[in-house]
């Protein structure tokens, strides 16, 4: 049987798609983990009207069947409202969905899901896109006073088979405008989105060009400035990671801007240190009103393909294999006891960054403690309409789960999160065979045989069977298996 998701993930998400608008946005719908709602698409469209788009696919290798996704998606999910089955994400705060809103670094912001600092965001005509598809707010482009060369090719991906960036290698700098004309876009997408918060990320080398450049976003009207701390790539020494990497950089900084401005001061940290808690407790005493974490991580890539004039070199890792890691040192901040009060009391947010792709991953970073997200691999990989499904999923979850306002939501996982010590060791789970999805391929044999505790048999029948004596309930079987076939059974004593 066909797998929606293994089938959503084949499509090339086109440019005004020749399959349709309706059938291209219900197939996004489940691609981006939110197919629950694809039926809002799917539901005025005939036999004929799917058949037509799957003609009209375009893919390169065989078209993506249309007709079959529709009819699964429709049997597998049921409406979960009674909200009119044109709305899509836009209307659908007024269809009675909950509301998104939630107050960071003391600003009203319309949702959680705001632009990072990078290249999807250079230039007027991009935020201003960008904020009209949904987006409630931009980090800006880092703005400096250094005369910024890069590097062609500057990105690079990595991959796994036939998927999209499973990581992401980037080595661009920071803004190649001259600042004042930065500033001047700050300003006019302010006046012009009024209700968007506008945030200018800056670097200086000295005191005096912090302080110059804090003062010049305040004076453009942006709600906050972002102080760079963690760029990796940074071609002159003592900028961006050297000063992250310094807690008394960090201290000094944060305390000379925080001083200077009235607007919020939000550092970016960088992970490229062992802990993220001696330089996040830097920013608390320094006077910041949030941390921006993580920027992204130092890394090599060995692509041919992305070399610079035959030369390899150090630069930033991001994309969804960086996910883990950036939670981790999420929870060092949000779990740590003074910043945690901080949280709770106004005097400190956190806006988490890395490997962002869906509502799901953005859950994860508010259950943590924080109250916003920012979003730049996928943009690249996918555009600012991946807006539409971080909101409208988001919203379906909190729905589904009685919630109303997303700060309810803010840090709930913080109490699951333990130490090693401290994890259950007397029970387990066993794995469990769902034989009507086995498609007996042995996978879960050969994984469990040659990495795990040689507890699967496999013979002539083509069907695994759990050794109850050889099991110790890992689950690498279950991760490996192609079809979903391996479940849990119930949490049991060991001892039984």
């Amino acid at each position: 049987m066909m797998h929606i998701h293994e089938e959503a993930a084949r499509c090339l998400l086109c440019e005004n798609a020749p399959c349709g608008a309706n059938v291209a946005r219900a197939i996004r719908a489940i691609r981006f983990d939110n197919a629950s709602n694809a039926w809002r698409w799917w539901a005025d469209l005939t036999d004929e009207d799917l058949a037509a788009a799957e003609k009209a696919c375009i893919h390169y290798d065989q078209p993506i069947r249309i007709s079959e996704l529709c009819s699964l998606t429709a049997d597998a999910v049921r409406p979960l409202t009674l909200l009119d089955r044109s709305a899509d994400c836009k209307t659908a705060d007024a269809a009675g969905l909950p509301s998104l809103e939630i107050n960071f670094c003391d600003m009203v912001c319309e949702n959680p899901f705001f632009l990072a600092s990078s290249a999807i965001c250079t230039n007027y005509d991009m935020v201003s896109r960008a904020l009209e598809a949904g987006w409630a707010g931009v980090f800006y482009k880092t703005i400096c006073k250094q005369d910024i060369r890069e590097v062609s090719p500057r990105f690079d991906a990595v991959r796994k088979g036939g998927t999209s960036f499973v990581g992401f290698r980037n080595m661009e700098q920071l803004s190649e405008n001259p600042y004042e004309m930065d500033f001047d876009i700050l300003h006019r997408l302010k006046v012009n989105y009024p209700t968007k918060r506008i945030v200018a990320s800056i670097m200086g080398q000295t005191e005096e060009e912090w302080i110059e450049l804090a003062k010049m976003a305040e004076d453009a009207g942006c709600d906050a400035v972002e102080l760079n701390f963690s760029c990796p790539q940074m071609r002159l020494s003592g900028l961006g990671s050297d000063i992250g990497q310094n807690p008394e950089l960090v201290l000094a900084y944060t305390s000379f801007v925080s001083e200077a401005v009235k607007i919020p001061v939000i550092p970016k940290m960088t992970p490229n240190v062992k802990s993220l808690d001696k330089a996040s407790m830097a920013c608390y005493f320094g006077g910041a009103k949030g941390i921006s974490a993580i920027n992204t991580i130092k890394s090599i890539t060995m692509s041919e393909e992305a070399e610079v004039s035959g030369k390899i070199t150090v630069s930033g890792y991001s994309g969804k294999a960086v996910k883990p890691i950036a939670l981790r040192m999420i929870y060092e901040m949000t779990g740590n006891p003074v910043l945690h009060k901080a949280g709770i009391e106004k005097h400190m947010d956190i806006s988490g960054i890395g490997g962002i792709e869906t509502w799901r991953d953005a859950l994860d970073f508010i259950r943590l403690g924080c109250r916003n997200v920012q979003v730049c691999t996928s943009v690249m990989e996918y555009g600012y309409r991946i807006i539409d499904d971080l909101k409208l999923g988001l919203q379906t979850y909190m729905q589904e789960q009685g919630i109303t306002e997303l700060k309810k939501l803010v840090g709930e996982a913080l109490p699951d999160v333990v130490m090693p010590s401290d994890l259950d060791r007397e029970t387990m789970v066993f794995p469990k065979v769902d034989r009507e999805k086995c498609i007996g391929c042995g996978r879960c044999y050969i994984s469990c045989m040659d990495g795990g505790h040689q507890a699967i048999s496999f013979g002539e029948d083509r069907q695994p069977h759990i050794i109850g004596t050889k099991c110790v309930g890992c689950h690498l079987c279950r991760l490996v298996c192609p079809t979903n076939a391996m479940g849990m059974a119930k949490r049991m004593n060991k001892k039984q």
